[in-house]
């Protein structure tokens, strides 16, 4: 077995050794747990109370999904308030699945801002 193969030029081209192979990887995996640092943190750049802070991944997006969540109610009951008082609303119409999240979420908030007897 030849310690090279032919590119597509047809120059013979070296194979890595199991070394650079190995160097190669860990450069890449390296690369890729950058970025998804630089992903949380542009996360925690726009989500209320998390910029600057020192939190795991799993406190962001439970924080990221709770805060999503609170936009789709808001929008939601801005939503309604518009359709209550004869507006189109046709274009900010979201898909169903999306609606039934943020419908649930803002009877869910309704809930717990009514005081309990």
């Amino acid at each position: 077995m030849s310690s090279a193969s032919p590119s597509a030029g047809g120059i013979e081209k070296p194979r890595l050794s199991e070394q650079e192979k190995k160097s190669n990887h860990i450069a890449s995996e390296q690369k890729r747990r950058q970025a998804i640092r630089e992903g949380f943190d542009e996360i925690a750049d726009i989500v209320p109370g998390y910029k600057g802070q020192g939190r795991s991944e799993a406190i962001v997006l439970q924080g990221s999904t709770a805060y999503l969540r609170s936009l789709l109610a808001e929008r939601h009951r801005l939503v309604q308030q518009a359709r209550e008082r004869g507006i189109d609303t046709s274009p900010f119409e979201l898909d169903d699945q999306t609606m039934k999240i943020a419908a649930a979420h803002a009877a869910n908030e309704e809930n717990k801002s009514k005081p309990r007897r």
